[in-house]
């Protein structure tokens, strides 16, 4: 029995030593850099979360439709370190975004430049931050 008992306390701690190590990946994967990206609109949502930020801006196309874009920043703890609080960049908030798109969804970005319709720039963080 405590043969039993050992391997399954060794098999539990093996599978969580793994796991968090696998789990980051480059920025790159999602990510082209090759695809730069500028987009001016107004935030609609922000995420405040782990492993990263997301925040979405609302982009209104010469067409009339509106187009909601998600793009990826630095972890929350790296944004918070900058000075950044959940109330930074509030919704409603107009801003110009500069970035590199994605690899699958066209509009997803990891964003390398945030700047306020004041002329504010904002720290974001260097990608896969």
């Amino acid at each position: 029995m405590r043969t039993k008992l050992s391997l399954l306390l060794f098999g539990v701690a093996f599978i969580c030593s793994v796991v968090p190590g696998a789990a980051h990946h480059s920025w790159t994967a999602d990510y082209d850099g090759s695809k730069p990206v500028t987009v001016k609109g107004v935030v609609s949502k922000v995420e405040w979360t782990n492993p990263h930020t997301h925040f979405y801006v609302d982009v209104k196309n010469p067409d009339g439709t509106v187009k909601t874009w998600n793009f990826e920043m630095a972890s929350t703890l790296a944004l918070e370190r900058a000075g950044w609080t959940r109330k930074t960049l509030p919704v409603g908030t107009e801003v110009t975004i500069g970035g590199f798109g994605g690899r699958a969804v066209t509009e997803r970005a990891i964003a390398s430049s945030i700047t306020t319709a004041e002329g504010k720039a904002l720290f974001v963080g260097k990608p896969g931050q």
